[in-house]
């Protein structure tokens, strides 16, 4: 399916451009088609799910072409829409859900982390592990452990379809030095994933050795995910997990992110070698005694 998280960026900014092509200022236009300002707010910041009525009359209102309308009237239902997340909700995680949207239309997804092991890549049991720490931590959970792991499998399911997206896993091997789970699980998990990248071409996992001599430019503060879609009008997007967890979308900010991350990919290991490091690392703790 298109995400309509992301139709709904498109469809933003489809009607501000419109609006301000022609002159007309968003009190103007509130009161044209008898809404509020925050409705025009909303529509034009992607803060909502559009309704199919005030986009009607924002088009008729500013006497936007026929065809053009059509595009848009079919950009404003997809970005309607809901997905099998919107049934769980908040139980599943708000940042969860937020993935689970985005990528359910990526044609491309490439991630960096730091701190931990990419979500989508994740096994149940460090999934668990990392819920079991939030709650010794003593952390406020926003989401019911159970409906969260089924969620994470979901979310794998619909990006290792066939005809998926592609994914390039970019993980710094400090992850794999500090152990924030048990050994145990921290074996199986990487085991898993070399299993699940050497049966799916489509996936590809780098590891950033910790002495790697990383092209001049910025580091980055934090993990990312950048996604492309299908339709090359829909703007390519970044998720910077921050405790807000922004998402840029203005092409100056997506170019940083993807300089960033070439220049991070150009200090890596090579897939085969980042492959045997996992194997490797995992043989090496199954060896070590105790949790």
């Amino acid at each position: 399916m298109t995400s309509p998280f992301v139709r709904r960026q498109r469809l933003a900014t489809e009607l501000r451009t419109l609006r301000e092509q022609r002159g007309v200022t968003a009190d103007e236009l509130s009161k044209a088609i008898f809404r509020s300002r925050t409705t025009i707010s909303k529509l034009e910041n992607a803060r909502s799910r559009p309704d199919m009525g005030d986009v009607y009359g924002i088009l008729r209102f500013l006497k936007v072409p026929e065809d053009k309308c059509e595009e848009l009237y079919v950009i404003a239902r997809e970005a309607a829409d809901r997905g099998w997340w919107d049934h769980y909700g908040d139980t599943m995680g708000a940042r969860q859900r937020m993935y689970a949207n985005i990528e359910s239309g990526a044609a491309t997804i490439r991630e960096y982390h730091q701190t931990a092991l990419p979500g989508l890549l994740q096994c149940m049991e460090y999934h668990w592990a990392l819920i079991d720490l939030d709650k010794i931590e003593g952390s406020r959970i926003n989401y019911v452990p159970e409906k969260s792991v089924e969620a994470r499998q979901r979310r794998q399911e619909n990006v290792f379809r066939r005809g998926g997206p592609s994914v390039e896993f970019i993980i710094d091997e400090f992850v794999l030095k500090r152990l924030a789970v048990p050994r145990p699980v921290m074996v199986t998990q990487l085991r898993h994933m070399v299993q699940l990248v050497t049966r799916e071409p489509r996936f590809t996992i780098l590891v950033l050795p910790l002495d790697a001599r990383v092209p001049p430019g910025r580091l980055p503060a934090s993990a990312y995910t950048i996604y492309t879609f299908p339709d090359p009008a829909d703007p390519c997007l970044v998720v910077a997990e921050t405790s807000n967890c922004l998402v840029h979308t203005t092409p100056d900010e997506v170019a940083g992110y993807e300089r960033l991350h070439d220049r991070l990919r150009r200090a890596t290991l090579p897939a085969l070698e980042s492959l045997s490091l996992l194997t490797d690392t995992a043989d090496r703790l199954n060896e070590q005694a105790g949790p």
